[in-house]
C-alpha cells in the first residue's frame, strides 16, 4: 500500500487540530506558500520541517492509521461541477488530478441539473440556489463546496439526509476583515477621508485636522473570534491595550492573544475604540444602543465590520452629532444598499460599502480553499469546515433527528439564561440516547450553547469550544427519570458557578423542558419565552400576569415550578411562553415586582 505523502499528512494533520494553512506554516516556521506547495504535492521540504512536523505530530497525538494514500486511486475518475465563475487558481486545483472531468459554468450546455446527472462534486458561490429539487437530479453527488461562508443558498439539511458533505470556508477572509479595522481605525484617528477631500478641494487645511495616537489608547474587542483574535494580534503593534468580551472565550485564550477580558459592561465603559465582531443574534441585535452608548467614554470612536443589525442607527447618528461619539467607521448597516441612511452627510463617519472581506487575496483564498477541501474529501475522506454532518444513515437520522432539535434548543435556552463566561460543558445522555450516535447532538448543544459566536455549526462546534479553552465532557446513563424514557442534560460551569437545564421530547417532535438548575419544571421547550425567578411568596403569578395582560401580551403557556428546601419552599421558577417577542418596556415593569428576582426573554 502506497505511504501517504507529506501534503496528504499536513492536510491530515491541519484537520485533525482544526488549522488554517497559515497557521500550521506559523507552527511549522515555514511561509504559507510553501506549506500551499507542499499540500499540492509540490517541492520537497526541507529536513528541519519535516522533523519539525513529526515532533508536533507526536505532541498533539496526531495518527494516520485509518487512512490511506490517494496514490491508490490515482486516475479514479471524478466529476467536478463549478457551477459559478472561480478563478483560474481554483481551476486548477481540479485541472490539476488525472482523470478529473470539471465543467465550469460557461460548459452546461444542458443546464445544471442535467451536468448534475453523474456529478460526484458542485461547487458555488452565493448565487446557485442548491435546494432539495437541485439535489434530486444528482444521485452520485458526495460534496457541496460553498466559495465564502454563508450557506443561506443550500438546503443542509436535504443534503445531510442525502449524505451529502456541505463544506464552507470560514476565516479565509479573517485577515482581510482585520486590516480593513486597522485601516478604519486609523483613518479615523488621523482624520484621514477630511484631509483627502480638502486636499482635492485645493485647500491646505493643516491646523483642522489634527488627529491623535493610536498607542497608548484602549482598544475594546467586542467578539474574539477569528477575525476578533487577528485585529488583536495587528492591533498589539500600535501600542494599543486591548480589552475584550467574549462569553464564549476562555480567560486562558484571552490571555495568549494579549487580550484582557472583562464584562460587556467593562468593554462599553473602557474603550477608547470599541470595534465590533460578533454573529447576529437575538442578544447581539441593537447592542450599540443608547442605553450603552451613554455609558461610552465621551469621545469614543465605533467600528464594525461585522453586522449592520448590531447598531441601533438613530440611536448612534444622535451621539455623533452631540459629539459623545467622536467618530464611527461603518462597512454594515442594517439596510444595504441604503437608500436613506442617518449616516448620510455626517462629517465624523466613515462608510464603506460592506468591503471588508472584498480583497483579491480573500476571494482567491475562499476558492482555492474550497476547491482543497473538495479534493482532498474525495481523494482522502478528511472533511474541512462542513456545516452538515452525514454520517448516520437515513433511518438513524430520522429517530435522532428530534433530539438533535431538543439539544440546540437547550443549549440555546441556557446562553439566553447564564451569565457567560463559560468555561467547561457536561451533557448528560440519559435513556435511550445512551445507546445512540451522539455527535450531532452534542455539537447541536454546543452550537445553541455558543450561539453568539462566529460561524458556529453542528460540525465545528466541539473545534471552536477547544478553541476557546471551553472543556467538553460527555456522559451516558442508561438509566432516565420519571415517565421521560429519553432526558438530555446540559450542565455549564463557569467562574460564577455551575447552572443545567434537562429537557426532553414527547409525542415525538415536542421539545419539552423538565428542569433548570435544581427546579423541576414542565415548560415547551420553543418560541418566546419568559423565565422568571422569584420567591415563593403568594402573589407573584398575578402580578406578572396583570403587567403582561396591561402591555397587551398575550399568554400562551404559564408553567410553574419552586424549590424546596426541606418541607419550605424557598425560589421559585415559572417559565411563560408568550405569542410574541416582550419588549423592553416589559422587561422593566416586570422588575417592579418586589419578589421578583430576574425575568429574562428566551427565544427559540
Amino acid at each position: 500500500m502506497p505511504e501517504l505523502t507529506f501534503g496528504e499528512k499536513l492536510i491530515i494533520a491541519r484537520k485533525q487540530l482544526d488549522l488554517y494553512q497559515y497557521q500550521m506554516a506559523e507552527r511549522l516556521g515555514v511561509h504559507p506558500n510553501s506549506l500551499t506547495k507542499y499540500e499540492r504535492g509540490e517541492g520537497k521540504p526541507h529536513a528541519a520541517v519535516v522533523r519539525m512536523f513529526d515532533l508536533l505530530c507526536e505532541q498533539e497525538g496526531i495518527r494516520f492509521d485509518d487512512y490511506k494514500s490517494a496514490q491508490e486511486g490515482k486516475g479514479e475518475a471524478m466529476k467536478i461541477v463549478l457551477a459559478e465563475k472561480v478563478s483560474p487558481a481554483t481551476l486548477a486545483v481540479f485541472a490539476a488530478e488525472p482523470g478529473w472531468e470539471v465543467l465550469t459554468h460557461d460548459k452546461l450546455p444542458n443546464g445544471l441539473p442535467a451536468a448534475l446527472a453523474d456529478a460526484d462534486a458542485l461547487v458555488v458561490r452565493s448565487a446557485v440556489q442548491v435546494d432539495d429539487a437541485l439535489m434530486e437530479h444528482a444521485p452520485k453527488l458526495r460534496v457541496i463546496g460553498r466559495a465564502g461562508v454563508g450557506v443561506d443558498n443550500i438546503d443542509a439539511e436535504a443534503a445531510t439526509r442525502r449524505g451529502i458533505v456541505v463544506m464552507n470556508t470560514p476565516g479565509a477572509n479573517a485577515i482581510a476583515v482585520a486590516e480593513l479595522t486597522l485601516c478604519l481605525m486609523i483613518a479615523l484617528a488621523r482624520k484621514v477621508p477630511a484631509a483627502n477631500a480638502s486636499m482635492h478641494a485645493g485647500k491646505w487645511e493643516k491646523k483642522s485636522l489634527q488627529g491623535g495616537e493610536l498607542r497608548g489608547k484602549t482598544l475594546g474587542i467586542l467578539g474574539l473570534g477569528r477575525i476578533g483574535l487577528e485585529v488583536a494580534k495587528r492591533a498589539r503593534g500600535f501600542g494599543l491595550e486591548i480589552i475584550g468580551s467574549d462569553p464564549f472565550v476562555s480567560a486562558a485564550v484571552a490571555r495568549e492573544n494579549g487580550i484582557r477580558l472583562v464584562s460587556l459592561d467593562e468593554l462599553i465603559a473602557g474603550s477608547d475604540y470599541l470595534t465590533l465582531h460578533v454573529g447576529l443574534t437575538p442578544q447581539t441585535a441593537g447592542i450599540i444602543n443608547a442605553k450603552n452608548i451613554a455609558a461610552m467614554k465621551k469621545g469614543v470612536r465605533i467600528i464594525n465590520c461585522a453586522r449592520g443589525e448590531l447598531v441601533d442607527e438613530a440611536a448612534l447618528a444622535a451621539a455623533l452629532k452631540s459629539g459623545h461619539v467622536a467618530g464611527a467607521a461603518l462597512d454594515v448597516l442594517t439596510e444595504e444598499p441604503p437608500k436613506d441612511s442617518p449616516f448620510f452627510g455626517l462629517d465624523n463617519v466613515i462608510l464603506t460599502p460592506h468591503i471588508a472581506g472584498s480583497t483579491a487575496e480573500a476571494q482567491e483564498a475562499v476558492g482555492v480553499q474550497i476547491a482543497m477541501q473538495v479534493r482532498e474529501y474525495l481523494k482522502l475522506g478528511v472533511v474541512q469546515n462542513a456545516v452538515n454532518l452525514p454520517s448516520l444513515s437515513h433511518e438513524e437520522y430520522v429517530e435522532l433527528a428530534p433530539y438533535i432539535d431538543l439539544a440546540g434548543r437547550l443549549g440555546s435556552f441556557l446562553a439566553q439564561t447564564g451569565k457567560g463566561g463559560i468555561e467547561a460543558i457536561h451533557i448528560i445522555y440519559g435513556g435511550a440516547l445512551a445507546e445512540a450516535k451522539t455527535d450531532l447532538v452534542r455539537n447541536a448543544a454546543i452550537q445553541g450553547l455558543l450561539q453568539g459566536s462566529e460561524n458556529v455549526n453542528r460540525i465545528n462546534a466541539a473545534a471552536v469550544a477547544q478553541e476557546r479553552g471551553i472543556r467538553v465532557h460527555e456522559e451516558k446513563q442508561a438509566s432516565h427519570r420519571g415517565g421521560a424514557a429519553t432526558v438530555l442534560t446540559i450542565e455549564l460551569h463557569s467562574a460564577a458557578g455551575k447552572t443545567d437545564a434537562s429537557a426532553t421530547v414527547i409525542h415525538g417532535e415536542q421539545p419539552r423542558l423538565l428542569e433548570f438548575d435544581g427546579i423541576d419544571i414542565e415548560a415547551p421547550l420553543e418560541g418566546n419565552l419568559l423565565v422568571c425567578r422569584n420567591l415563593d411568596v403568594p402573589g407573584v403569578i398575578g402580578k406578572i400576569g396583570t403587567i403582561l395582560g396591561q402591555h397587551n401580551v398575550n399568554i400562551a403557556n404559564f408553567a410553574l415550578g419552586r424549590e424546596r428546601a426541606g418541607a419550605k419552599p424557598v425560589k421559585a421558577l415559572a417559565a411563560v411562553q408568550v405569542d410574541a417577542p416582550v419588549s423592553k418596556v416589559v422587561l422593566e415593569a416586570l422588575g417592579t415586582i418586589e419578589a421578583l428576582i430576574e425575568a429574562k426573554l428566551v427565544q427559540l
